[in-house]
């Protein structure tokens, strides 16, 4: 009797044998289940393998350290869902510098610039993606804001300046960053601070942050100025084609973009028969009518225009 009851504890403590066909995945407990460093998914008690069939989307090789996983790495950034096209496309840098830092030709510039025009075009095939674009971009633009001003405030940038100075700094700074500027008159419209403390405050959080911004493609600008002045599609696409004409050759530099956008969208609707008068121009664009008259004589002249 004892030598029984013996054996039958030996047979409880190894545990009975299950045919892994009887057994129903469903009918298990979830908090039975683990899944291994391996992706296979377990039951803890049986050892059945609910799951094996896991794409390991990782790398096929193994690095212990940062500047190990750097040296490794082959590939770009992985795909996200804050852009409209997950971030398959290319980028074209804007910089016109070659891989070893040094500036390329005028005539490689010029290539770079249509090759960069037509990457912009082909990233939204339908109405459909240019909506969730711009909608993606105004997200990532106030929460570029936020961080920018988080960097500021870690940074102790906001020492002897007004909170409300900084908060629209850094909201300038977002816009520009993400592509959807806005001019400082207008920033200063909206808020409480004046345009002077606006652009002091942004140029000092811009260097002591290293924010690298590029230049603002006045071509930005022409839709909504163009949509104010209740212009046609084919003002606006003349505006973009004197812009990138007239950029071409050399006549933005140094110049302010609302002004050049302004001008442009100016003469584009002298040659589309949808005249505006300059002030009306300079009103919506919020510069002055001396430098549409300005920018519109070099414009047209680079165009071989007479007026």
């Amino acid at each position: 009797m004892r030598d029984e009851d013996a054996e039958k504890t030996d047979t409880d403590a190894e545990g009975v044998d299950v045919d892994a066909d009887e057994l129903d995945p469903e009918d298990f407990d979830p908090e039975e289940l683990t899944r291994t460093a391996d992706g296979e998914l377990i039951h803890e008690e049986t050892g059945l393998i609910v799951e094996e069939e896991q794409i390991d989307p990782g790398p096929e090789w193994r690095a212990f350290n940062h500047s190990e996983r750097q040296s490794k790495s082959r590939v770009g950034a992985p795909t996200t869902k804050t852009m409209h096209d997950k971030g398959l496309t290319t980028t074209i840098d804007w910089k016109d510098k070659d891989a070893y830092g040094r500036s390329i030709s005028a005539k490689k510039r010029s290539q770079m610039h249509r090759l960069r025009k037509w990457q912009e075009r082909i990233r939204t095939k339908d109405a459909g993606e240019r909506n969730l674009q711009f909608a993606l971009s105004e997200i990532d633009r106030m929460a570029s804001a936020l961080v920018i001003y988080r960097r500021a405030l870690n940074e102790d940038l906001i020492r002897g300046r007004s909170i409300e100075g900084v908060s629209t700094a850094a909201l300038y700074a977002a816009c520009r960053k993400e592509g959807i500027p806005r001019s400082l008159e207008e920033i200063s419209d909206v808020s409480r601070v004046e345009r002077k403390e606006i652009g002091r405050t942004y140029r000092y959080i811009s260097q002591e942050l290293g924010l690298e911004m590029r230049p603002v493609d006045p071509k930005k600008y022409v839709p909504r100025f163009s949509s104010e002045l209740d212009l046609s599609e084919e003002v606006q696409s003349k505006a973009n084609e004197i812009i990138e004409t007239t950029a071409e050759q050399g006549l933005l530099s140094g110049k302010s973009p609302t002004g050049f956008a302004a001008a442009a969208i100016y003469a584009a609707s002298l040659l589309c028969n949808e005249k505006k008068t300059q002030r009306e121009v300079a009103d919506v664009a919020q510069v002055t009518e001396v430098t549409i008259r300005n920018r519109y004589q070099e414009q047209i002249e680079a165009m071989g225009i007479h007026s």
